[in-house]
């Protein structure tokens, strides 16, 4: 490989361009809300093959999660 093809490579929009970094204030607080909502998805599949009780717990738990999670996204 020739030194320009893998300058191109390491910078694809060339040298001149600004290095991408996330601002602190563009990262969200990390919160419980999104293992809740994997455990209700998991409960409402085991629910399907367990008990309709799994099921409704997983519905439940699910609905709080996303409530809880949409509330957090809110300003």
């Amino acid at each position: 490989m020739e030194r320009n093809e893998i300058e191109k490579e390491a910078y694809p929009f060339g040298k001149d361009y600004p290095p991408q970094k996330a601002d602190p204030q563009d990262i969200p607080e990390p919160t419980i809300w999104p293992i809740g909502l994997a455990f209700g998805v998991l409960f409402i599949f085991w629910g399907f093959i367990a008990s309709a009780g799994l099921t409704i717990t997983g519905v439940v738990i699910t609905g709080v999660s996303l409530a809880g999670w949409i509330a957090d996204l809110k300003p």
